[in-house]
């Protein structure tokens, strides 16, 4: 799993800096990417990564400012443009079908593919067999969800020296064994799958919060997640306007993670007035409190690995 940020600028783009979007590379047996927001000129910013419009399986936005959202249509129209037929999942507060739906009725965008769009509320807000996702509301000057991202616990590895050696045919008995089902042998001997199969492999937690500022729901969605993704709209001498316009500072977005105990934190959502080469001023103010702080650069890809903390 990776995370791009297609956008990191806030309120309007800057040269070097896109406005909001984050895509996330799911696992390599999925196949496909999920986008947290769309703001305008997301598509273009796609062009410069790997991945294909036609693999966008959910796309969810954290709030209804422009910045997050003018993207949107766009995404929509392009994905039927390039071939893309599979069902698309869109999140997003309420309102967001409203806009989805007048902007591709106006321009007369017919989709070649079905698109659910799902207003939600807090609590879980998508669970297949493999991933939960999980949604709660922040505190901006509109509603403003952050996501928690849970990959759940796959199978541990099958012992297969170990099988061989007990004379377990490969094959049938082998899957059997993996979904916790005991297997008898020819000779009347009693394979347990507890004895073949290593221990579960923990899941990794992603969390992508969108404007807020400090609030007890980002430390509490954010709980000893492998990666956070929080808003570092101003450096901390702006502390007041950050609460008067509803964001957060550099060394606040460190507080939350330390208090959350995450794993590691990626800075985004910066201020116009900060230039590209400013943002290592937010970064070092983030690590004077949390340590494993990085501000975000646009177009490089994020490693989340299997750490100590899901381990």
């Amino acid at each position: 799993m990776e995370l791009w940020f297609l956008g990191t600028s806030a309120g309007m783009p800057i040269s070097g800096r896109n406005v909001t979007s984050i895509a996330l590379r799911m696992p390599q047996d999925r196949g496909t990417f999920w986008l947290f927001d769309c703001g305008e000129g997301t598509q273009h910013q796609l062009l410069s990564t790997p991945f294909r419009l036609s693999r966008l399986e959910k796309l969810f936005i954290t709030h209804l400012h422009g910045d997050h959202l003018f993207g949107l249509p766009g995404i929509l129209s392009s994905r039927a443009s390039l071939g893309g037929t599979e069902p698309l999942e869109l999140y997003g507060p309420p309102g967001l079908r409203e806009f989805t739906e007048t902007a591709l009725r106006i321009s007369e965008t017919h989709l070649g593919y079905p698109l659910h769009i799902r207003e939600i509320e807090e609590g879980t807000v998508f669970e297949d067999g493999a991933f939960s996702v999980e949604a709660a509301l922040l505190d901006h000057r509109i509603d403003s969800f952050g996501y928690r991202v849970v990959e759940l616990p796959r199978v541990g590895a099958l012992n297969t020296r170990l099988l061989a050696e007990l004379g377990v045919p490969s094959g049938p008995a082998y899957g059997r064994l993996k979904s916790g089902e005991d297997v008898v042998l020819e000779d009347g001997r009693t394979v347990r799958s507890s004895n073949v199969v290593g221990h579960p492999i923990a899941g990794r937690v992603v969390v992508v919060l969108g404007d807020t500022k400090p609030c007890p729901n980002a430390v509490k969605l954010a709980q000893g997640a492998d990666l956070l993704v929080h808003e570092a709209t101003f450096a901390h001498d702006l502390a007041d306007k950050a609460d008067e316009y509803g964001h957060a500072t550099s060394v606040q977005a460190a507080e939350t993670a330390r208090d959350a105990e995450v794993g590691r934190l990626i800075l985004t959502h910066f201020s116009s007035r900060y230039k590209p080469e400013d943002l290592a001023v937010l970064e070092a103010e983030a690590r004077n409190t949390f340590l494993a702080t990085d501000a975000a650069i646009e177009l490089t890809p994020y490693l989340i690995p299997r750490s100590s903390l899901s381990e």
